[in-house]
């Protein structure tokens, strides 16, 4: 039982009450959970499913790429999922294209990795550098506009740079390591679409300096109807066609290209550690590793028991946060007390800005009407 200042905690995995919305039945488990549930067996198969699910998927994916260099695009950012993704690529013949978004954050562990990998498999590495200080006057930006969803900068540009380089090398099919088992549950005020560039544009003109002109963007209709309808290019989950693990995975990348970990889910990257790490627990009251954690629990990889542990353990010692936060001030260019004030500033919502929230009802009915003329 919670105590009386305590926030209740759902009694299967470690979600709280401090989590907007979140409700609990009356065996104290939360809505999360019971979701996780409804939706689970559209990813979980037997061997002989996953098999025949996964072949289709290839056969797929080379019978379209005949006669061409690459048959598909594998995003790399160094972390378990991309890499698990590069592994499987490699594993059942694929010809992929690797390609990998830097913008200037990666830390050493990612970088060796990603050599680590591509040399193993041989496969063509694209390396989509950013306009560094494009990219950091809209990292201040997104700061000082007070908004949760900082990386959104980031996970917009990805999707924008890896179907440029779809279009470019008229490759059909990027292969993507979203995944379900292990990355249900993320609150929905916890983040922001990435597909928003009208949000994005409007922040940069707000708070920005620098114009946008060579940060690669794509609008919210043809991120939709590439994630929908595969239009122009498919857009394929490989891991939702397995029974997706992520410490098998690790077990796996360790043996196959002696793959080193980083510590925490995305922190690959020296700024997403920051920003999960101390913006999003301090000015937003966020602590993310309680969905990671909790995903984890789920899909059977730890117990509760270690989970409430690692959740109880400082996301930070006091010595690593002050050389990391000297770092990213530093490297955008922000006094500690410029920072400070930033931290102190009352949060804002998304909705606060310019949105494609409007343009997105529109195209939710259309693509309704889309499926039910399919279908009929």
């Amino acid at each position: 039982m919670a105590g009386n200042n305590s926030p209740m905690i759902c009694q299967r995995c470690v979600m709280d009450s401090s989590v907007q919305g979140i409700h609990f039945d009356q065996n104290g488990i939360c809505n999360y959970c019971h979701d996780f549930d409804k939706h689970i067996s559209s990813y979980r198969f037997s061997d002989v499913a996953s098999e025949k699910q996964i072949a289709s998927l290839i056969k797929k994916i080379k019978d379209a790429a005949k006669g061409k260099e690459y048959d598909s695009i594998v995003g790399l950012s160094g972390g378990v999922d991309s890499s698990y993704i590069a592994f499987l690529a490699y594993k059942f013949g694929l010809k992929p294209l690797a390609i990998h978004f830097d913008n200037g954050w990666n830390s050493e562990i990612a970088v060796s990795n990603i050599k680590k990998i591509v040399n193993q498999c041989r496969f063509d590495l694209e390396t989509y550098v950013i306009n560094w200080p494009e990219f950091r006057d809209l990292q201040r930006s997104f700061l000082k506009a007070s908004v949760v969803d900082i990386e959104m900068v980031t996970d917009h540009a990805i999707f924008a740079a890896m179907f440029h380089y779809a279009k470019k090398y008229k490759i059909k099919y990027v292969l993507s390591g979203t995944n379900f088992t292990t990355e249900h549950g993320m609150p929905n005020d916890w983040t922001w679409r990435k597909s928003d560039i009208i949000n994005i544009r409007d922040i940069q003109n707000r708070f920005g300096k620098l114009k946008i002109k060579s940060y690669p963007t794509m609008g919210s209709l043809e991120f939709a109807l590439i994630r929908k309808l595969g239009i122009p290019f498919g857009y394929i989950e490989l891991l939702n066609a397995i029974n997706y693990r992520k410490n098998d995975a690790m077990t796996v990348l360790k043996k196959e290209f002696n793959w080193e970990y980083y510590g925490g889910k995305h922190y690959e990257s020296v700024f997403t550690k920051f920003y999960q790490g101390y913006i999003l627990p301090k000015k937003f009251g966020i602590d993310k590793r309680m969905v990671h954690w909790s995903a984890l629990v789920r899909n059977g990889e730890i117990t509760r028991t270690e989970a409430c542990k690692e959740m109880a353990k400082p996301i930070y010692t006091e010595v690593e946060l002050q050389a990391d936060k000297e770092y990213v001030c530093k490297k955008l260019e922000f006094s500690q007390r410029e920072f400070n004030d930033m931290m102190a500033a009352s949060p804002k919502k998304h909705l606060f800005y310019k949105s494609d929230q409007r343009y997105l009802n529109i195209y939710t009915q259309l693509y309704k009407i889309l499926k039910t003329m399919i279908r009929s």
